[in-house]
C-alpha cells in the first residue's frame, strides 16, 4: 500500500502528493479520468479470468493436504459475479483438535523450537524469497477471491507481505532474556520462552497480509500455530503456507483449517491445548473469542478490532492535498479497511469547498472489474456486506444527512457500490458512529481544535486517527488529544513493518507488528540460584 516506498503501505505525504496526489499513478491507477461510475460498467459484466491455478483447497495439517474430517467442502465465490470459484475442505471442531494435536506435537517433540534461532531464521528468509518469486500467483488469487484492485495486490500488498517477514526473520536471533541484580546472593535470570501452541484467526479483508502480521512474530518466537482463514478468503493462505514448507518449515509447526467461524473458529479459541489466541475481526466476534478463551483454559488473547477513525482537515490545509488524502483514507480497499478515515472531520471556513472537491473526487474514482488496470475500487466481499453497505446509505438518507454523490449498486452484477459521500453529517447518525465497512465518506463540519479533539474521542473504538495541518502546535496538541492507537500526520496508512499497530477502547487489546508483535508469543520466566561466596553481587 506504499506510495512511493512500498514499506510504506501506501503513505500519502504531502510531498509524495505533490508529484502525484494519488496512490494510483505510480501503478497505472489514474485518479481521474473515467468518470460518473459507469463507463467501466461493461468490465463487470465480462469479468476477466485470471491465468493462475488453484492448486491448494484442502486443510494443511502436519505438512499434508487432507479433506476435512467430515468430507464437507464449501464454496469460495468470486466477488465480482457472486459465482463460485471453487470448492474448499470445511474444517470444523474435529479438525481443529486435529490442527492442535499436529502443532503440539510439533512444539513438544519436534525440531522447530529447538533448532538454533539462526536457523528459524533463515527457513523464514527462505519463505519470503518463495513469495515474492510467486507474488504474480498470490496477488491473483487475493484479487479474485477478495476482489481488490490487483495492482494494489501486487504492487503494494505482496512486497509488505515479503518485507514482514524478512523483518522478523531478522528478530528470531536476538531475542534474549535479561540478567537482574537481586538483594542478596542470588543469580537471576530472567527468560524469554516462546508461548508454545498459538491459535490465530485472520480476516478477509487483508488476508495475506493479516497471515503475516500474525504468523511471522508467532514462529520467530519459535511457536508453532493452527491458523483459521476467514470461509470468504480461503486459498492465499493454503498456497502460502505450502510454500512455508518448501522453504524447509518442519511438519506440524504451521497448520492451516479452513472453515467457518461459529464452527473451526470456535473450538479454535475454546481449545484447551491452545496457549494463545490472536484474532483480527468485528468487535463483536471479539468479545466471542475472549469470553472463550476465559472459559477455557484462560490463555492470553490478543484482538485487533474495528475502528471508527476521525481524519481532521485543519483550516490552514491546502484543500486539494486534503481532499485527496482523505479520500484515500477512506475508500481505499473499496472502504473495507478497519482503520478507515470514515469520520471525515473539516474545518468549517472551508468546509463548503472541500465538500465540492471530495464529491468530484469520488465522481472520478474509477470502479469495476479489480483483474483491469486502472481500476481503483473493485466489489464489496460478498453479499452480506452489500447489502449491509446500502443499509447504512439509506440510513443516512433518512436521517437527513445530504448525499453528495452515489449512492446505489454499481454495474447489474457482483457486490459493486457507487462510491458515496455524504454531507452534513451530525455525530449521533449510524454514519458517524457504526463502522460501515464500505466506501462510504461521511463529512462532518467543526469550529475549533477543543470541540473537533472531543468529537472525535466520543466513540466506543480508538484504532486510529488522521490529521491534516501544517501548524506544528496544532499536530502536538491533535496527537496527545486523540485516543487512538496510531495518529497519522499528513499521511495514512503507513503500516511499516517496525510500527505497532493496535487500539484504545474497543479496536482492541494488545499491539501488532514491531517488537511489539513478539511481546504477544513469549512467556516470561523468573530463574533463581544462589551464589555461594560470591566476589560480586
Amino acid at each position: 500500500m506504499a506510495a512511493r516506498r512500498i514499506s510504506s503501505f501506501l503513505s500519502r505525504s504531502l510531498s509524495l502528493q505533490t508529484a502525484s496526489l494519488s496512490l494510483g499513478r505510480k501503478y497505472g491507477l489514474s485518479c481521474g479520468g473515467i468518470g460518473g461510475f459507469s463507463t467501466t460498467a461493461a468490465v463487470v459484466e465480462q469479468p476477466i479470468t485470471p491465468p493462475v491455478e488453484i492448486k491448494y483447497t484442502k486443510l494443511l495439517i502436519n505438512g499434508q493436504f487432507v479433506d476435512s474430517a467430515s468430507g464437507k467442502t464449501f464454496p469460495t465465490l468470486d466477488p465480482r459475479t457472486g459465482e463460485v470459484i471453487t470448492h474448499v475442505s470445511e474444517g470444523d471442531a474435529e479438525d481443529i483438535n486435529r490442527a492442535v494435536a499436529a502443532a503440539r506435537k510439533a512444539f513438544d517433540q519436534g525440531p522447530w523450537p529447538r533448532m538454533s534461532a539462526y536457523e528459524r531464521s533463515c527457513i523464514m528468509l527462505r519463505f519470503a524469497d518463495l513469495v515474492e518469486k510467486h507474488s504474480e500467483e498470490l496477488a491473483q488469487l487475493e484479487t479474485w477471491d477478495n476482489g481488490k484492485p490487483y495492482e494494489q495486490a501486487l504492487k503494494s500488498e505482496l512486497p509488505l507481505v515479503v518485507r514482514m517477514f524478512r523483518y522478523y526473520a531478522g528478530w528470531a536471533d536476538k531475542i534474549h532474556g535479561l540478567t537482574v541484580p537481586a538483594d542478596g546472593p542470588y543469580h537471576v535470570q530472567v527468560l524469554h520462552e516462546p508461548i508454545g501452541v498459538a491459535g490465530q484467526i485472520i480476516p478477509w479483508n487483508f488476508p495475506l497480509l493479516m497471515f503475516s502480521w500474525k504468523v511471522g512474530p508467532a514462529l520467530a518466537c519459535g511457536n508453532t500455530v493452527v491458523l483459521k482463514s476467514a470461509e470468504q478468503t480461503p486459498l492465499t493462505a493454503l498456497y502460502a503456507a505450502k510454500l512455508f514448507h518448501e522453504a524447509g518449515l518442519p511438519d506440524g509447526v504451521l497448520n492451516v483449517v479452513s472453515g467457518y467461524g461459529p464452527t473451526a473458529g470456535a473450538a479454535l479459541a475454546s481449545h484447551m491445548d491452545v496457549d494463545k489466541v490472536a484474532f483480527t475481526g468485528s468487535t463483536e466476534t471479539g468479545k466471542v473469542v475472549l469470553e472463550m478463551a476465559a472459559r477455557s483454559n484462560l490463555k492470553p488473547v490478543t484482538l485487533e478490532l474495528g475502528g471508527k477513525s476521525p481524519f481532521i482537515v485543519c483550516e490552514d490545509a491546502d484543500i486539494d492535498k486534503a481532499v485527496e488524502l482523505a479520500h484515500f483514507a477512506l475508500f481505499f480497499n473499496q472502504g473495507q479497511c478497519c482503520c478507515a478515515g470514515s469520520r471525515t472531520f473539516v474545518h468549517e471556513r472551508i468546509y463548503d469547498e472541500f465538500i465540492e472537491k471530495a464529491k468530484a473526487r469520488a465522481l472520478s474514482r474509477t470502479v469495476g472489474d479489480p483483474f483491469q488496470k486502472g481500476i481503483e475500487q473493485g466489489p464489496q466481499i460478498d453479499s452480506e456486506q452489500f447489502e449491509k453497505v446500502l443499509r447504512y446509505i439509506k440510513s443516512g438518507v433518512d436521517s437527513d444527512a445530504i448525499m453528495e454523490c452515489g449512492g446505489e449498486r454499481f454495474g447489474s452484477k457482483g457486490f459493486f457500490i457507487q462510491p458515496t459521500v455524504f454531507s452534513n453529517v451530525k455525530d449521533n447518525m449510524l454514519i458517524a458512529q457504526d463502522e460501515i465497512f464500505g466506501p462510504v465518506q461521511s463529512i462532518l463540519k467543526f469550529k475549533d481544535i477543543d470541540e473537533v479533539i472531543k468529537r472525535a474521542n466520543a466513540t466506543r473504538y480508538g484504532l486510529a486517527a488522521g490529521v491534516f495541518t501544517s501548524n506544528i502546535d496544532t499536530v502536538n496538541t491533535l496527537s496527545r488529544g486523540l485516543k487512538a492507537g496510531t495518529i497519522w500526520v499528513n499521511c495514512f496508512n503507513v503500516y511499516d513493518a517496525a510500527l505497532p499497530f493496535g487500539g484504545y477502547k474497543m479496536s482492541g487489546i494488545g499491539r501488532e507488528k514491531g517488537v511489539y508483535g513478539l511481546h504477544n508469543y513469549l512467556q516470561v520466566k523468573a530463574v533463581v540460584s544462589p551464589i555461594n561466596n560470591p566476589t560480586w553481587l
